[in-house]
């Protein structure tokens, strides 16, 4: 993605773990649940891999095509499941997202440096800027309102009577805590936030 080094390297890194974790939930949560993490490690991996700052390795011209044909796919998979709830279209709202940055970062897009640097290089030598606005604005304001409401899922509404069991204790492994699936989430839409700002 464009911009500083240091917020590209923050944003790999952050995307890798929840990814990471993603990954790690696959093996511990029930076959839909399953779905849905793979789902979101295949989008951690894939912003991780976006926000990898240009300097340190210039993507070829093709790496945009096939960002755009796996998160195409995603957004397909996501299509059919998107009926059976809320989360699904939320990761049919990202697949599409991804597909955009990818097309609009690609060689030869409006607003795409020239060259073999794609996308990562137009914000940082001062270029134009890449995208629909009408469209990366309504993503953005998608992804504003997803993290807070994300966030307020975290904020606990009352403490637990005494004697009452806690929710989510030591008994769940880590690939089930559901406040760290939450806390997961939250950081992809925060990224996700951060990437198309750079649009």
């Amino acid at each position: 993605m464009h911009g500083p080094a240091l917020s590209g390297w923050l944003l790999m890194v952050l995307c890798l773990v929840a990814g990471g974790y993603c990954l790690l939930r696959t093996r511990a949560v029930a076959e839909e649940e399953r779905r849905a993490a793979r789902g979101e490690a295949v989008m951690g991996f894939g912003m991780a891999a976006m926000a990898l700052p240009a300097a340190v390795l210039a993507p070829p011209d093709w790496t945009w095509a096939v960002y755009a044909v796996v998160f195409g796919a995603a957004s397909l998979r996501a299509l059919t499941g998107a009926r059976s709830g809320a989360h699904h279209v939320h990761h049919l709202v990202g697949s599409l997202a991804m597909v955009y940055m990818a097309v609009t970062m690609a060689p030869g897009a409006p607003g795409a440096a020239g060259g073999g640097q794609g996308g990562h290089a137009a914000h940082g030598a001062g270029g134009a800027a890449g995208g629909i606005p009408l469209l990366t604005g309504v993503l953005l304001a998608y992804y504003a309102l997803y993290v807070l409401r994300s966030a307020g899922g975290l904020i606990p509404v009352t403490a637990a009577p005494a004697g009452a069991p806690a929710t989510g204790g030591p008994h769940l492994s880590w690939g089930a805590r559901p406040e760290l699936a939450l806390a997961c989430r939250l950081t992809m839409g925060i990224a996700m936030f951060a990437m198309l700002l750079t649009l």
